[in-house]
């Protein structure tokens, strides 16, 4: 629901929190240097449109996969390499990633952005093709997290696959997940919105996850599997 500032306000001493000033929110995205290659896989992004994962998300990703000690992980939507750059950061030394994309040139760009590093080309699988031609030809539970950063349309979809790819005690991350501020807006309908509010409803509902939604970068909905 569209919320003004002081309604939000009200609604944030409910809860016993007070919502934070933009100056706060750029403070925490930034809190951790970003190192240059991501930011070069970044600015390569931004001239085909591939808008990658915040600073924020991104050093989240570190610490989730390093948490878990991850290593087997996908990624739905290569983008420029950023996320990628990102899980390799708290990935184990002989983890590997399969990142899938529909564009080749995004996988280019990742490929890059892995090598520029000198991350070995055996520990990432690039996968080109529409994310649920590829995604059902994974193996059931043999992943320790999947990243879903792909088309919004088909998110309720990818949330489905990645619950059978995960392990128990898996994670589930969901980038976008508040969506340039829609979601929250039930006055926006737009088929997107739609499609992404019915993904986090399908995630909050399952009792065989443990979610929460994390409000860094554009959303982050975190689940570990049962």
């Amino acid at each position: 629901m569209s919320t003004s500032d002081s309604e939000y306000g009200s609604r944030a001493a409910q809860v016993g929190a007070e919502y934070p000033t933009r100056d706060t929110w750029t403070f925490a995205e930034l809190f951790n240097e970003e190192n240059p290659a991501a930011t070069e896989a970044r600015e390569a992004g931004k001239q085909f449109g591939a808008t990658p994962v915040s600073r924020g998300a991104a050093s989240t990703l570190t610490v989730l996969a390093k948490a878990i000690n991850a290593r087997a992980v996908v990624e739905v939507g290569s983008g420029a390499g950023v996320s990628g750059l990102a899980l390799f950061a708290g990935m184990q030394p002989d983890g590997i990633l399969t990142s899938v994309d529909i564009e080749p040139e995004h996988q280019n760009a990742a490929r890059q952005a892995f090598r520029s590093v000198g991350i070995p080309n055996q520990r990432f699988r690039l996968i080109a093709g529409a994310a649920l031609n590829v995604l059902p030809k994974l193996s059931d539970g043999a992943y320790d997290m999947v990243l879903i950063d792909a088309d919004k349309l088909e998110y309720p979809e990818y949330v489905e696959q990645a619950l059978r790819l995960l392990r128990h005690g898996g994670l589930l991350v969901i980038d976008n997940t508040l969506w340039h501020n829609r979601t929250a807006d039930q006055g926006n309908n737009d088929d997107e919105t739609e499609a992404i509010r019915q993904a986090v409803r399908d995630v909050r509902e399952n009792e065989g996850l443990v979610s929460t939604l994390v409000p860094t970068g554009d959303g982050l909905l975190i689940s570990v599997k049962l």
